[in-house]
């Protein structure tokens, strides 16, 4: 991979600036490297003046910020992405909207995140890219019918389905529209797709993602009880590794991969990991379990609480066998990516001491 250029869209998000790092670091395709065969890395942000943000989080994260090229594209504008992709062989787009409250209008989620992904989809095709890595989510592929199994990369969300938050069916049309692209207008270019469950590890800033947002709510003992439903785990470096794995491996063409670590966690569980392990720090953690009814009964008053209400009492399992047998891909043990996260909060001072 040694000279050649990979371009990671969205490079001040969570997985993105890992993306970045993972690329910098080189060693192949394993967990860890020297940077001997790391390729040139550009990374696009939203908006020129985030160029300085996104140079501090690269050396935040022990990168060197002299070897990553930054350019602007929006993935609402056609202005910028041919700069952006020109010279590049690989694309990974990790960049779409994962907000922390659901909007009113779902159209303000799904139009970036679908039209986003065509828009770099051509924009990658046009500059003679060879294979883009699309990052999806389990959002697209845990809501449709149940399987009876843990859940695979043949499982498919049914964005018909009632009940479904905007976040989840913009995910699963983005996705379903990047597969059809590539199959109909692609000609040569190669599609890769990983798909994360709830992404932990460790932050470097203090602009989190919705994972590390559940985490700081909770040992900020913001919410006095949990509710009776669950969230699957994997590290943010792992997510990171995955990605390179399928950028480079000749067999992850026209492949999806799951990203989860393990099976799922119950909120319950989950807040009691967190007292177990974090003793002082985590005194405020709820301990108490929220009734179905109280979190049915305030959905008629809040989006976020109308968001909870499908998956009141289910747990989704879901197997990384996949990535396992084909990329050879290890992630780390979930309670380790929860952990890392929540032990990175305190260390940043985002949680109330």
């Amino acid at each position: 991979m040694s000279g050649e250029l990979v371009v990671v869209t969205g490079g001040t998000g969570f997985v993105g600036i890992h993306c970045v790092l993972r690329l910098l670091a080189g060693g192949g395709g394993g967990t860890s490297g020297d940077g001997d065969d790391a390729p040139r890395v550009r990374a696009t942000v939203r908006d020129a003046a985030r160029a300085d943000d996104l140079r501090a989080l690269v050396r935040l994260g022990g990168g060197d910020p002299e070897r990553v090229e930054v350019a602007a594209a929006d993935l609402l504008d056609d202005a910028g992405w041919r700069d952006a992709l020109a010279g590049a062989t690989h694309v990974l787009h990790v960049a779409s909207p994962f907000p922390a409250r659901q909007p009113r209008d779902e159209r303000r989620l799904i139009e970036p995140a679908r039209d986003g992904t065509l828009r770099v989809l051509r924009a990658a095709r046009d500059a003679g890219v060879r294979r883009v890595v699309v990052t999806s989510s389990f959002a697209a592929v845990g809501y449709g019918a149940h399987p009876g199994r843990p859940f695979t990369e043949d499982d498919w969300t049914d964005p018909d389905r009632p009940g479904l938050t905007a976040y989840v069916r913009s995910k699963t049309l983005a996705e379903r529209a990047a597969w059809e692209f590539v199959d109909r207008e692609g000609g040569g270019l190669e599609l890769s797709v990983v798909n994360p469950v709830g992404v932990f590890g460790p932050a470097l800033g203090a602009d989190l993602s919705s994972s590390l947002l559940l985490l700081q709510v909770l040992l900020d003992g913001r919410i006095p009880a949990v509710p009776r439903g669950s969230v699957n785990a994997v590290d943010v470096r792992d997510v990171a590794d995955l990605h390179v794995r399928a950028m480079r491996h000749p067999d992850a063409a026209g492949e999806r991969f799951l990203a989860v670590s393990g099976d799922a966690f119950t909120y319950a569980e989950l807040a009691a990991l967190l007292r177990a392990e974090l003793g002082h720090a985590a005194r405020r953690v709820p301990t108490r379990t929220i009734p179905d009814w109280v979190i049915r009964a305030g959905a008629a008053f809040s989006a976020d609480l109308r968001g909870l209400v499908a998956d009141l009492g289910s747990r989704k399992d879901a197997s990384h066998d996949k990535a396992a047998r084909v990329l050879g891909w290890d992630p780390r043990p979930r309670e380790e990516a929860v952990l890392a996260s929540a032990r990175s909060l305190i260390e940043l001072g985002l949680v109330r001491a």
